[in-house]
């Protein structure tokens, strides 16, 4: 596996190198590691219920369609959740690992780090290749997956967790804590409904939230338009350079004619693109 050394004073990583009290001398990355525009880390427990599940996946989706880049530890449960989120809408996500940037842990989840590499995503750490994941690195690594996002989010946490390191860290850090309300009789919602009653924001309306924390007025139109496949991403290359006769597209996309459908009718049921009528599309 190749991988790059990005240094301390890295443009790209010094706001939140800045912002780590005890910052890694250096990281290793495979992918595009740069956090280009908003970050928010998604955590919690390893053992979500139906709800935390559902409310992991539908944050990490709106906010990935917005362009925001999600951040999370590859781990089982939430982390995993919340990278696989951002991947299902075509979006942009961060694993930061506790060992080797080439030591996949869970194994379970190599298939989902090849798809975060294969989105423009990256997987990073301060570890060098072939470091094992001993415990304490688990610790130590939230404060990186804190320091690279501008907020966190917990949406399903027991009280006792270490999802609450990493929002020790966020605080110390300067970022904004949110939190999922849940069941009051729930175990894995007892750490968010502490983290609320303690003053964390809580997120009772996703999609209010996600209009707030990246209005859509101040979204580039084409950061919206999050192509799944290389073929989607051909189609609306042309439209927005102004073609919409549907047979140019196929010609000038050189998409045979049953893909070239199969690519319409996704972007179209995504509403990514709108027919105006005799074969004509646009955004």
């Amino acid at each position: 596996m190749k991988f790059n050394t990005i240094s301390i004073s890295d443009p790209c990583f010094k706001p939140a190198f800045s912002a780590i009290s005890q910052p890694p001398r250096k990281l290793y990355a495979t992918g595009n590691p740069a956090v280009l525009g908003p970050a928010v880390a998604i955590v919690g427990t390893r053992k979500p219920t139906p709800y935390g599940r559902a409310v992991t996946l539908d944050l990490a989706e709106k906010l990935a369609k917005r362009g925001v880049i999600i951040v999370s530890g590859l781990a089982l449960g939430i982390d995993g959740l919340a990278h696989q989120g951002a991947l299902n809408v075509g979006g942009r996500t961060i694993a930061v690992l506790a060992s080797g940037v080439d030591v996949i842990t869970p194994t379970s989840h190599r298939q989902l780090a090849e798809q975060i590499l294969a989105k423009d995503g990256a997987i990073i750490s301060e570890y060098e290749p072939g470091t094992p994941p001993l415990a304490h690195q688990f610790l130590e690594r939230n404060r990186i997956v804190s320091g690279l996002a501008d907020a966190v989010i917990v949406t399903e946490a027991a009280a006792r967790s270490g999802t609450m390191n990493t929002v020790m860290h966020a605080l110390e850090q300067g970022r904004d804590v949110y939190a999922v309300p849940g069941n009051i009789t729930s175990p894995m919602s007892a750490g968010c409904n502490k983290l609320i009653e303690q003053g964390t924001i809580p997120i009772v309306d996703i999609d209010a939230f996600v209009d707030q924390f990246v209005p859509l007025e101040k979204i580039p139109k084409q950061a919206l338009l999050l192509a799944q496949t290389p073929e989607e991403q051909a189609v609306l290359d042309l439209i927005q350079s102004g073609i919409s006769d549907g047979d140019e597209l196929q010609k000038k996309s050189h998409l045979d004619a049953s893909t070239y459908s199969t690519t319409i009718t996704m972007l179209e049921l995504r509403g990514v693109i709108r027919p105006l009528g005799g074969n004509h599309w646009s955004l």
